[in-house]
Parts: structure tokens; sequence; C-alpha cells
């Protein structure tokens, strides 16, 4: 198993390696742009609040990741959303699969359309860049994805996990999560994801998938007042 310390700070090293292109900030700090996703990275505490309030637009909320930062005043939390960070290690034995298609840009707007129905707040115009994302459709109607988000230059998260809530209860989470999981273990990348800590049925899917708990991690909610 490759060492693991770049997922104790997942934002801020793929903003360094494979998400560059998008990131702003500097040596302590850095953010994806506002229109690709609300996530940051600190490297460690020296004139963050200040750095907060210049990256940080008035009125926008962000992500930090990792140990709670110190703020400026202009800046509150609004949540701290507790996730599992999990790994898979191993190939998913497939099982007798749906048609999965890779979502292409002709696909952004159903594929925008359905993550935020399900999880609003994450997926941004640009979003999509950050990796591939897959699907399943159902009478010409897109119900299902699962994409690549967080990207390390040897570790993927997998991401927006998402069926319509007509079409649960199928086994398409499972079949997409797989064709993901396998693709990155096909290409030498170790897939990851994060999992709110009370999502239990989630949790157990992935677990039976084959993932294994490494660490707790909180998500920081802030804005800008």
């Amino acid at each position: 198993m490759k060492p693991m310390f770049q997922l104790d700070n997942p934002a801020w090293h793929s903003l360094n390696e494979v998400h560059q292109p998008y990131a702003l900030g500097n040596e302590q700090f850095k953010r994806y742009a506002p229109d690709v996703a609300p996530f940051s990275g600190i490297n460690g505490d020296t004139g963050i609040p200040d750095l907060l309030s210049r990256y940080i637009s008035v009125g926008e909320s962000l992500y930090i990741i990792g140990a709670r930062p110190p703020l400026p005043p202009d800046i509150l939390i609004e949540k701290e959303l507790i996730c599992l960070q999990m790994v898979c290690p191993d190939m998913i034995p497939p099982e007798a699969p749906e048609p999965i298609t890779f979502l292409t840009d002709e696909h952004n707007s159903a594929l925008t359309e359905l993550i935020n129905l399900v999880q609003p707040g994450y997926f941004r115009e640009k979003t999509k860049m950050l990796g591939d994302y897959f699907g399943i459709f159902k009478e010409n109607k897109l119900v299902a994805v699962t994409g690549e988000r967080m990207r390390m230059n040897s570790f993927t998260e997998i991401s927006a996990v998402v069926t319509h809530p007509d079409f649960t209860g199928r086994g398409y989470a499972r079949q997409l999560v797989a064709h993901a999981v396998n693709k990155n273990l096909s290409d030498n990348n170790i897939p990851y994801l994060h999992v709110a800590a009370d999502n239990l049925p989630a949790i157990r899917l992935y677990e039976k998938l084959g993932f294994e708990t490494r660490r707790k991690m909180s998500f920081w909610k802030i804005i800008r007042r």
C-alpha cells in the first residue's frame, strides 16, 4: 500500500498536484476556483485569517477540510460536517451491470440537475472538469451517477454517488462505484471517498464493496459576511 499522508489534507495536495490549474491561493492557503468546487486546504496556520479574507468573497461559503482554522472577524463557521474518510484497496467484483455511460459535456445539464437535486451545494458549473463521471440512463433519463473529484498523483476521490429518488434500491450506486473504483485501481490510483459519519446506509454499502475507514475528518463550512 502506498503512503497515505496526502489524504490527511486532500484539498491541499490535490490543488498542488493534479488540480493545480484550478487553484487560487499561495503557500499557506489554497482553494478551488469558485465555479469549480467549494473546497480549500491549509498548510500551517501562518497568516490564515488575512488569506481567508483575501480569497473568499463577501457572502460566499467555502469548506476547509481538517483542523479548525483561525478565522478573521468577518468570517463565521456555519457548520462542522464530520465525515469518515474511506479507502478501497482492492478491485470490486462486478455484478450483472446496467449499461454504464461515460458522461460528456453534452450531459452536463442533466448531471448538474441530478446531483443538485440529491446533494445540493457541492456541484458547480465546472466541477465536471475535475475528473470522469459515469451514469446510468433509464427511459432516456439520467437516473444515477458517480464521479471523481479531488485528485492527487496517486489518489482519486470517488464523489457524487447519486441516484434519483424514484430509482433507488436497484443497485445502481453499487455498480457505478465499482466501475469508478476499478477504473482507478487499473490506473494505479487508490480510490478514496468521504461520507457523512451519520450516513449509516451509505457507510454499510461502502464497507460491503471493500472500503475501509481510514480516519474521521471535519469539513468546516465557513461564510464571509
